[in-house]
């Protein structure tokens, strides 16, 4: 990592994350909730994997994509809510250089792979509803699995040259990080000399890749729309866009907060702000995302009931 990285020496040799040190009476209930709330993500997400892998009529490219989603989630938790929670309940909140260097690089390149697999079942949606009769051929087998592949290499670039951008910075000073995390623009603060360059490089890179995603997005549900108002019944229409409503409720949210963390307006921000808001992309989205998928998708909940279920509800499958 640190060949790859070619992090400079520095002055300091680690940072001290304060995300939470403005709430010193509610970390207590801070750590019970989010101790829950990650339990439930990590649980949500391997039940739709273990779901998806035993019951062979979702062997599909939408919930060959799915699977890849829930693995950049678990992924993304993975790297930040542990020591998060660990903070929380410990007065030496410190983390190495190198640890910090890690954690960025392992929370942006699921992140971003996240919404790169969002795009793809986008397309993926797109194509169904709208090329039904070419399905077959546009979402081949070894298609589906060059598309995941794809999603990861590009959160692998975005996580790479991020966390190489900002770690190539010299840090002198203070070391305490204004957040629950090694993030960028609290890392920029600490940074030496000019950084407008690379701040403004790293933030042309997130933002493009995000409204990049978002844009495609739109587009495939734009010729989605188009394609079932053309539907004649009423049922048809309802079926069609059924398909897509879990899909769409986690794009929307998944953007929603992520536009509140890397489009909100420069300007003078309170600790207490920027932790709160970091909270609902860090812990709220991916908490939320399994529990979309499994209530709005009708058959992936009949497929969980029936491979997990089956004894507490033998009349209903």
């Amino acid at each position: 990592m640190a060949a790859i990285l070619r992090l400079n020496y520095t002055s300091v040799s680690e940072f001290i994350l304060i995300g939470f040190s403005t709430f010193p009476h509610l970390q207590l209930m801070f750590f019970l909730l989010f101790l829950l709330m990650y339990l439930f993500t990590l649980l949500g997400n391997l039940l739709i994997m273990a779901t998806v892998w035993k019951e062979h009529s979702l062997h599909t490219p939408m919930y060959l994509f799915l699977c890849a989603l829930s693995i950049s989630e678990v992924l993304y938790t993975f790297a930040i809510i542990p020591r998060m929670l660990a903070d929380l309940l410990s007065r030496d909140r410190s983390i190495s250089f190198m640890a910090c260097a890690s954690q960025m690089f392992f929370s942006f390149t699921p992140g971003f792979t996240h919404s790169f697999l969002l795009t793809v079942m986008g397309y993926d949606r797109y194509v169904a509803i709208c090329h039904p009769l070419r399905y077959n051929v546009l979402m081949s087998h070894r298609g589906c699995a060059c598309l995941v592949a794809w999603s990861w290499a590009g959160g692998l670039v975005v996580g790479l040259v991020v966390t190489s951008a900002i770690f190539q910075l010299t840090f002198c000073g203070s070391n305490e990080i204004h957040y629950f995390g090694c993030h960028v623009p609290p890392l920029l603060k600490l940074a030496c000399g000019n950084v407008s360059t690379v701040a403004m490089g790293v933030g042309l890179v997130c933002i493009t890749a995000l409204l990049g995603c978002g844009v495609l997005i739109l587009l495939s549900y734009a010729f989605i729309v188009a394609a079932i108002l053309r539907i004649p019944s009423a049922e048809g229409r309802h079926k069609a866009f059924s398909t897509c409503a879990s899909h769409l409720t986690v794009v929307v949210v998944h953007y929603g907060f992520a536009s509140v963390i890397y489009l909100k307006p420069k300007g003078p921000q309170s600790l207490e702000g920027d932790t709160l808001m970091g909270i609902t992309y860090t812990v709220l989205t991916p908490f939320l995302s399994p529990i979309i998928f499994s209530l709005r998708n009708k058959e992936l909940k009949i497929a969980m009931k029936k491979t997990f279920f089956s004894d507490l509800y033998p009349s209903s499958i």
